[in-house]
């Protein structure tokens, strides 16, 4: 899904970049297999400036995540 929002997003908007990051608790997760209440799973996919330009992604990332 990720994958889709982002390749939507930059077909609809033609944007110069699209960062996408989501953050989802699967519920296969919470209710059989490892049956841990609030396991999440993070996925991301980046396109155009996002992707090809390292110092871009990284500035994404810090207002995402904080600076360390």
């Amino acid at each position: 899904m990720t994958e889709e929002i982002a390749d939507l997003i930059m077909t609809e908007l033609r944007p110069r970049g699209v960062g996408v990051i989501l953050e989802a608790t699967h519920m296969c997760m919470t209710i059989r297999g490892v049956k841990k209440p609030g396991a999440t799973t993070v996925t991301s996919a980046m396109r155009g400036l996002f992707k090809t330009n390292p110092m871009t992604r990284g500035e994404l990332m810090a207002l995402v995540y904080g600076r360390k």
